[in-house]
């Protein structure tokens, strides 16, 4: 079976609405033009996120094509999905609250998302767990919270330099990666009927670093990501999508891309640029 790339860019606290009107113009009508030409199209619609397979982690569409994606920040969330309705880009956020609903001021549910036309939702994203103090089980229970509003989650997991470098990555990626795994899925062989979700490995030391993992680092990473799911289910463990991040740049994203396991990317600073980050989606073709 074919995993679909999915290539996704995250803004973080950038932009207005005049940058999001001409990102959103331009993106949409370069991948316009490249589905129009070719039929069942090297880009393709995100369509809904749940999956006929019944797996939380599976991919929902065996074809040739790429899932594209934008989560700006919330406020112009509205104004991507306006500007992007009816084309093959789909609209995420950067973040979530666990809760569905209350006097929590300032946040944003799921449902809101969802309502709002969103699709996907990055959860646990290392500057979430390293500025705002998000746990491993904070970050899975908003994941929990965005799966039942039938959003995509991108889950993020990732080591710092120090981990790294004590040799401890395995270990912090294992413990980051179960959190999600007992709070999406439990012991159940199968996992539960859900929407489909991908896991994201953004090693903290290499983003906004300008220095991405060698694309040899990256595939380790993404091996035992996807031998951890497999101890669980083996079945999902192959279709389950599990994306790069860090520094990712239309020089080095064809290289990181071809790897067995590394089946798309999140992309920080180079999705700010519309040419970058198309750059970057041709090389997902």
């Amino acid at each position: 079976m074919m995993r679909r790339s999915l290539i996704a860019g995250n803004w973080k606290m950038n932009g207005d609405r005049a940058m999001t009107a001409q990102w959103c113009a331009r993106v949409a009508r370069e991948l316009g033009r490249e589905y129009a030409a070719d039929g069942v199209g090297k880009v393709a619609a995100a369509g809904g996120v749940a999956d006929a397979g019944g797996a939380y982690f599976a991919n929902a569409n065996d074809d040739d094509a790429a899932e594209i994606a934008v989560c700006p920040p919330h406020i112009l969330i509205s104004a991507a999905v306006d500007a992007l309705a009816g084309s093959c880009v789909g609209v995420g956020a950067q973040d979530l609250d666990a809760n569905e609903s209350g006097a929590f001021t300032g946040q944003t549910s799921a449902r809101m998302l969802a309502d709002g036309g969103c699709r996907y939702v990055i959860v646990g994203h290392s500057e979430r767990r390293a500025l705002y103090h998000e746990s491993d089980q904070s970050a899975a229970q908003k994941a929990h919270t965005a799966r039942a509003a039938g959003l995509c989650a991108i889950l993020c997991v990732g080591e710092t330099r120090a981990e790294r470098d004590a040799g401890d990555t395995e270990k912090v990626l294992a413990r980051q990666l179960d959190a999600f795994l007992d709070a999406l899925c439990g012991d159940a062989p199968g996992y539960s009927a859900a929407p489909a979700g991908v896991v994201a490995y953004e090693p903290v030391w290499a983003i906004g670093s300008g220095r991405a993992a060698t694309p040899q680092q990256a595939q380790a990473a993404h091996h035992f990501l996807r031998a951890r799911i497999a101890a669980r289910d083996a079945r999902v463990a192959a279709q389950c999508r599990i994306l790069y991040g860090g520094s990712v740049s239309g020089g080095n994203a064809a290289e990181l891309l071809a790897q067995p396991d590394i089946d798309g990317a999140l992309v920080g600073g180079a999705s700010l640029k519309a040419d970058d980050f198309l750059a970057i989606c041709g090389a997902a073709s």
